[in-house]
């Protein structure tokens, strides 16, 4: 069953950003993208494949900082 995870990016100022975080996201195993936009992203993703710490993380390796909108 996938859930709907909306994120609020900082450090995102520009499209190379926005294509640098579409590339760490879409890795993330489970991950189905909606949109990636400079500041927010919002997916579906499976929680057995993968957890919001995990899809954080991966934007976290990358230079930036999510958070989980609710």
């Amino acid at each position: 069953m996938q859930e709907t995870l909306t994120l609020s990016i900082e450090g995102m100022h520009c499209g190379a950003c926005v294509g640098r975080a579409t590339t760490a996201l879409q890795r993330v195993e489970g991950v189905e993208l909606d949109f990636v936009d400079v500041g927010s992203a919002k997916m579906k993703f499976d929680p057995e494949q993968a957890s919001t710490e995990e899809i954080a993380g991966a934007l976290h390796r990358i230079g930036f900082t999510a958070h989980v909108k609710k």
